[in-house]
């Protein structure tokens, strides 16, 4: 199959590579949350969103850790079944609940945030400071478009 001669092959589509990147980093990422903190990817996100952005509701928690709301639930239940997590009613929702990290989930995220700060910098070595400074400010953007694409703003009431 041959394809018109302006066209780009799928290979060098900025999704498709985007998307090549976040699934490679992906798996290494598994991988080393798994041997050196002990937790799954999706409850990573979690932990790590809760640690940083405390206290989260089940909705924020979803759009801070980038998974749907039934994944995040999952992942949310998963943590305070393994006492890292604690869930408590919202006083300003009946409803809803507020998460925040125990004591053990501190000391996990701790452990949480050095993998992930080791595995960014892997992911960008192969980049001089130049071009980290350069793909910072390209992401941000990018970032900001595709919110504002999605959202209508900017995300500022997440």
């Amino acid at each position: 199959m041959s394809s018109p001669p302006d066209s780009i092959s799928l290979e060098r589509m900025f999704t498709h590579r985007l998307h090549t990147l976040s699934k490679l980093t992906d798996r290494l990422t598994q991988s080393a949350y798994l041997s050196d903190a002990g937790i799954a990817l999706s409850e990573g996100r979690c932990l790590s969103a809760i640690g940083s952005f405390t206290p989260l509701s089940i909705k924020h928690l979803a759009y801070r850790a980038n998974l749907d709301k039934g994944q995040a639930s999952r992942a949310a239940q998963s943590l305070v079944d393994q006492g890292l997590v604690l869930k408590q009613a919202s006083i300003t929702d009946g409803r809803g609940v507020l998460l925040t990290l125990t004591t053990a989930g501190e000391v996990v995220c701790e452990r949480l945030m050095r993998v992930i700060g080791r595995r960014n910098e892997e992911i960008v070595s192969c980049l001089n400071a130049a071009e980290r400074g350069q793909l910072d400010n390209l992401l941000d953007r990018l970032v900001a478009h595709a919110r504002t694409a999605v959202e209508g703003d900017t995300g500022a009431d997440k």
